[in-house]
């Protein structure tokens, strides 16, 4: 072999070793960036579970305080309900006893009446 031929030769092998190597390279850059995005997407999962575990217990403490106010907010309607059924029975009561005592009057004149419309009627 001449020295041109050797010479091309190394060349050619050189070149091959180069993209070999430069073949060889991008294939494990290709490895390491394909477990560097899914050692991202494992953080941002991550991350976003760590998110929705915050925004969790955020609206459970909402939830509480909502629930302790509707407590306070029922218990003070019930109060008042309460009250109003005792005004409300104690209005009735006394209706009730006008009611009585007016038919009990009522009651006095129809037998008055009665009384008197018997005896005249048969004259007693």
């Amino acid at each position: 072999m001449t020295d041109d031929k050797k010479s091309n030769k190394k060349k050619k092998d050189l070149v091959e070793n180069v993209k070999d190597k430069t073949t060889e390279f991008v294939t494990d850059a290709k490895v390491v960036l394909d477990f560097a995005k899914e050692k991202v997407n494992e953080t941002l999962s991550e991350e976003n579970i760590e998110k929705v575990k915050q925004k969790t217990e955020e609206y459970t403490e909402i939830a509480k305080e909502k629930a302790v106010e509707f407590a306070i907010d029922a218990k003070e309607t019930f109060e008042e309900l309460k009250e109003n059924a005792s005004e409300l029975v104690g209005e009735t009561t006394e209706h009730f006893v006008e009611f009585a005592e007016e038919a009990k009057k009522e009651m006095k004149e129809v037998t008055e009446k009665s009384k008197s419309f018997l005896q005249r009627l048969f004259g007693k």
